[in-house]
């Protein structure tokens, strides 16, 4: 059994307890009122310990929250970032939640950030599915969401031929920067060759 000696506020809501063995405690003061750390009270070593765990716990999903604020995470992205801070238990119980509530959702996720890259940014398939690779997103999830561009491939690759580099069809060193963009960009070969001798043909 372990006695709180005192409990002082320390930052915000947290308030500092310090206990009759070992080092102070500082936690949310709902937890430990929750708990029962109150001052003069006798605790069992687990009942501390169960307190502290919720406290992290409670950490844990006030920063989750925060980082979903300000833009969506996939399941693993924010499980990552948890991680530098937080023990493995404490993120997997914060991220399987978040997604039973529709927090996180990697298809809804998947979905959107497949129409900003290939839409706004002009990203080839290849690079596209990099990009969510990257992030996390589970492969039968970026195949679905990455389907509907398919066919428009032909036309963004022009389009980004025309809008960065005009000129370039016909002169030798400017077909080799452009053809360096376009691969950066995630169009396969073919798709470059093809659009090169649509435009050279007009």
């Amino acid at each position: 059994m372990v006695t709180v000696l005192s409990v002082e506020p320390y930052k915000g809501k947290t308030v500092r307890i310090t206990l009759s063995e070992g080092e102070p405690v500082f936690i949310d003061s709902g937890v430990a009122a929750e708990y029962g750390l109150l001052e003069g009270t006798e605790l069992s070593y687990e009942r501390v310990s169960e307190a502290i765990t919720a406290n992290t716990l409670r950490k844990a999903k006030e920063r989750a929250l925060y980082l979903l604020d300000s833009r969506d995470y996939s399941y693993v992205e924010l499980y990552k970032k948890l991680e530098a801070s937080y023990p493995e238990d404490i993120c997997y119980e914060v991220v399987n939640r978040l997604c039973e509530l529709g927090c996180i959702d990697d298809r809804r996720y998947a979905k959107h950030l497949a129409e900003q890259l290939c839409l706004a940014k002009k990203y080839g398939l290849y690079r596209a599915q990099e990009e969510l690779k990257r992030r996390g997103i589970p492969r039968e999830l970026i195949d679905e969401a990455l389907a509907e561009y398919e066919e428009g491939s032909d036309c963004r690759i022009l389009e980004v031929i025309e809008k960065k580099y005009p000129g370039c069809i016909g002169d030798e060193k400017g077909e080799r920067r452009l053809r360096a963009g376009l691969l950066r960009l995630g169009y396969s070969y073919d798709e470059i060759n093809s659009a090169i001798k649509r435009l050279t043909t007009e």
